[in-house]
């Protein structure tokens, strides 16, 4: 594209015509597997005379195909990029290799994430068994006020930083546990800080719990959290889950 016309797509520093064009690749997905031009406009709020401009160009780039003419599904290629993100990580493969055996040791399912702003996003997962309607991977991204993950890297910041988070966070109610109180929140970071991970009971999904503990660089600081998910009948005693979890947690973070 001419230098001009992406200044004149642009407004400062940012681009929005690759804002477009990434939104089209997020409009895909295990609801919308493939789209029409049509769809894809919809979907992203622009017209279909520039959906069909992106479509082709990301079809010419290899991140989307169409066997037909009509309906566009994404390609493998897309794949290299949130590889790149993770191959960038130098703990991740560690943390993949050692979430798998975590898992099989306390019988539930084990996620290592990080923060994305408002969100959790996976980059290790891994499952002894399959849970129904439990359907996550890595890249699974989560609502961040209501996961463990969360509530163990709010309690490793400063309280007057963790308390500028909350204050300024959209916090919605998921579940009728959902705790949405930015006071008493900032509150209960004070028992996570006490035992070092974070209990939270059916905020995200009824009838699904999960323990988190941090994962701390070799400076002490909380860069990821590791937590188990579970129903809420077992195990019976969930903190019985902190120490081998713990122990995983300390390993992944001596790669940080």
């Amino acid at each position: 594209m001419p230098d001009r016309q992406v200044a004149a797509d642009a407004e400062g520093d940012f681009v929005r015509t690759l804002d477009r064009g990434l939104a089209v690749l997020r409009a895909f997905g295990a609801k919308r597997p493939s789209l029409t031009l049509s769809e894809a406009a919809s979907a992203t709020g622009i017209s279909r005379a520039a959906a069909r401009r992106l479509l082709l160009t990301l079809e010419r780039l290899g991140y989307v195909g169409s066997e037909d003419g009509r309906r566009f599904a994404l390609r493998p290629a897309v794949l290299d990029l949130g590889f790149t993100y993770l191959s960038s990580l130098p703990w991740w493969r560690k943390a993949q290799r050692l979430v798998g055996p975590l898992a099989l040791q306390i019988g539930h399912p084990c996620a290592v994430g990080v923060l994305e702003g408002a969100w959790v996003r996976y980059v290790a997962y891994a499952q002894p068994a399959p849970v129904p309607g439990l359907e996550r991977s890595v890249g699974t991204r989560l609502p961040a006020h209501a996961t463990a993950i969360r509530r163990v890297l709010l309690a490793g910041l400063p309280e007057s930083e963790a308390a500028t988070i909350l204050g300024s966070a959209s916090l919605p109610r998921l579940t009728p546990c959902t705790e949405t109180d930015p006071v008493r929140l900032l509150a209960g970071l004070e028992q996570v800080r006490r035992v070092d991970a974070s209990l939270v009971d059916q905020e995200l999904r009824l009838g699904l719990r999960s323990l988190g503990v941090p994962i701390r660089d070799r400076a002490g600081v909380p860069r990821a959290a590791l937590s188990a998910s579970f129903g809420v009948s077992e195990p019976a005693d969930p903190w019985m889950l902190r120490a081998p979890m713990a122990e995983t947690a300390a390993h992944i973070g001596l790669r940080l």
